[in-house]
């Protein structure tokens, strides 16, 4: 588990492909529970440890991903994300390249919760949710792209369905349309960048994830953005 930032009321880790932020199904120990023991074994914490989720991501998906340390942190950082004054970077690497380099997608998404997929439809379908992105491409290969994404709005599996649906799913999403799985069964979607005004000192935060170490293509792709 690697630390990313940290002070009384926040803690930011940059999450693997294969590690779940909270509970689920599987039965795995999450992320949520990691940071639990770390506080407590760092701090030498009696008694149990509080931690909140004030925001997720997709298994499959690694990268910067905050969690609270105190009850007021949650509440204003849960109010932060709801209210989309936390600006979010991604990175992405997608074999087809999109139709123009840069560009603004807005869609309504349909998500589906039986199949735990989200799909473009029109703003007529009952559930339908808008869904705001901005992307760019920022590096290329003989093979792929890397597209830089900014994030508008929150949705279910937002920037995985909306690519798609431009015909550039991500690599080793095998859910949205790529043609193999990534031997390491994530995606190749990185959670970049935060930043926001601190929930309790209200300093600006800016907090960056180095990508995901000992994979060849996301060196060749970032080689020389390390610095973005």
């Amino acid at each position: 588990m690697t630390v990313l930032y940290e002070d009384n009321h926040i803690i930011a880790i940059n999450k693997s492909t294969s590690e779940i932020v909270q509970g689920d199904k599987t039965g795995d120990k999450p992320l949520s529970e990691l940071v639990k023991a770390y506080i407590k074994e760092r701090y030498s914490k009696p008694g149990e440890v509080f931690i909140g989720v004030p925001h997720r991501l997709d298994r499959p998906v690694s990268g910067v991903t905050l969690f609270a340390r105190t009850s007021k942190a949650l509440e204003r950082l849960n109010e932060m994300f709801r209210t989309q004054q936390v600006k979010k970077t991604y990175w992405a690497i997608v074999k087809n390249e999109p139709p123009v380099g840069e560009g603004r997608l807005d869609n309504f998404l349909r998500r589906n919760e039986k199949q735990n997929k989200s799909y473009v439809c029109s703003e007529t379908q009952t559930n339908a949710k808008r869904a705001i992105l901005n992307y760019k491409i920022i590096s290329k290969s003989d093979n792929y792209c890397l597209l830089e994404v900014e994030l508008e709005t929150g949705r279910h599996h937002q920037i995985r369905a909306q690519l798609a649906a431009i015909g550039s799913p991500i690599k080793g999403d095998l859910k949205y349309g790529a043609p193999r799985s990534n031997p390491d069964g994530g995606v190749s979607l990185h959670a970049r960048k935060v930043e926001f005004v601190h929930p309790v000192s209200k300093t600006h935060i800016k907090i960056v994830a180095p990508t995901p170490q000992n994979e060849k293509l996301w060196e060749i792709m970032t080689r020389n953005l390390e610095a973005v």
